[in-house]
């Protein structure tokens, strides 16, 4: 199941850093994608203080390279609606609506798109359905955060 998290207007880096550290720290989320215009390359002066800087989520270092519009969250079940909805509550002032429509807004099945960028033969991993830019490299638009495991 596919959630999309529409805050009211866009968020600055705190509050995305917030709000995917907690969505990512709950059980049933499964993969977490976020939307929004892309920030330009900036210089390191602008890096210090801009909106293009690293986060720290999961314990690992994304560089945020899009202002966050949207948060399309997929879920194991429905169970973690409720806690989502209770994250997005205390770090979203500004409100925001949760579509809970049962609507599918990560790719679950290979695109054409996906066959472009790695070739039809190419096994892709799970976590790599369906996003794929074909107009720009791998490691500059996807940022791979592993789960920890209770193993």
């Amino acid at each position: 199941m596919d959630i999309e998290i529409f805050p009211h207007r866009i968020l600055g880096t705190d509050t995305t850093e917030k709000v995917l550290n907690d969505l990512e720290s709950l059980d049933s989320v499964k993969r977490t994608v976020i939307q929004g215009p892309r920030l330009p390359p900036q210089d390191e002066i602008d890096r210090i203080y801009g909106d293009r800087r690293v986060i720290v989520v999961n314990g690992e270092e994304v560089e945020l390279k899009v202002r966050t519009g949207r948060i399309f969250v997929e879920l194991y079940d429905e169970s973690g609606i409720d806690e989502i909805r209770a994250i997005c509550d205390e770090h979203i002032d500004t409100g925001f609506d949760i579509n809970t429509s049962k609507a599918q807004y990560i790719r679950k099945q290979r695109t054409v798109t996906d066959g472009l960028k790695y070739g039809d033969k190419a096994e892709i991993p799970e976590e790599l359905i369906g996003i794929a830019d074909t107009r720009s490299k791998f490691n500059e638009h996807v940022s791979i955060l592993k789960k920890d495991s209770l193993e």
